[in-house]
């Protein structure tokens, strides 16, 4: 146990004076007042996003996302709002290896629709297809939505240091109720997401970005634990002010053998 407490105090004293509502006790009159302490009010945007970090990651924060979640699989259903307003659900398998940034990843999702099998696959070097175990080239509007769900996701957050993104605390605001902190996060290929942080539990709750001259947004519910590190298990993603589609997991786990043919193309 002890060792365990050894990488907490900073972190929790961290996460306690930018979460933690002020003490209703009085004030010790002998106590210094000319130190500065970090409140919900002057929090920066680095300290709100490590306490982000720690609270998905559980005890050990960073360091067992980095060891758990070194491979991922996912089990689930999409279902996908056509402009007509026509529903097609897909059941989904989704294979992910992590690598020293996210731009090394290895991800492959294969799609089942009622009519149609195939997977995309990205394996650090570009995005392809793959249909009848057959190559092919996905469309654009495909191929952005897919670089989308990568680049604009809570891991973009959770993995900002490693991929050197830059991070600006935008500011503090209520919405319908809720406290958020207002984050931007903008990646070294200049695309950016805004988070919304909920003040109370530092759990994204929301993130928005741009994509073609259109707006999105995705929301995250469900939250609940997967081998110790935390995860929305429902999401909904806005383009404008219509749903387009909507993404529940059934099973993820962390760390078991993913085989590196799964993303090769030949």
């Amino acid at each position: 146990m002890f060792l365990r407490l050894t990488f907490l105090p900073l972190i929790i004293l961290m996460t306690a004076t930018i979460a933690v509502p002020a003490q209703t006790t009085k004030p010790d009159k002998t106590a210094k007042t000319d130190s500065k302490q970090t409140t919900p009010e002057s929090a920066t945007a680095e300290q709100v996003a490590e306490s982000t970090v720690f609270i998905y990651g559980g005890l050990l924060g960073r360091q067992n996302l980095e060891q758990i979640r070194k491979t991922a699989f996912e089990r689930g259903k999409t279902t996908i709002t056509e402009a007509t307003g026509r529903k097609n659900t897909a059941t989904y398998e989704r294979f992910a290896v992590r690598g020293e940034t996210m731009s090394k990843d290895k991800l492959r999702v294969d799609q089942a629709f009622p009519d149609v099998k195939f997977s995309l696959v990205f394996n650090g070097d570009k995005i392809y297809g793959l249909y009848n175990e057959t190559v092919f080239t996905p469309r654009e509007d495909a191929t952005k939505a897919f670089q989308n769900q990568v680049w604009h996701s809570i891991d973009s957050l959770l993995r900002y240091k490693e991929n050197e993104s830059k991070l600006e605390l935008v500011k503090r605001e209520k919405i319908m109720g809720v406290d958020f902190y207002i984050l931007d996060l903008t990646d070294k290929q200049e695309r950016k997401t805004r988070f919304y942080v909920s003040v109370k539990s530092l759990r994204v709750m929301m993130l928005e970005y741009e994509s073609e001259g259109v707006s999105y947004k995705r929301r995250f519910y469900d939250y609940n634990y997967a081998q110790g590190t935390l995860v929305p298990y429902r999401s909904v993603l806005w383009a404008g002010d219509k749903e387009v589609e909507e993404t529940d997991i059934g099973t993820v786990t962390f760390g078991q053998k993913i085989e590196d043919t799964l993303f090769q193309e030949g």
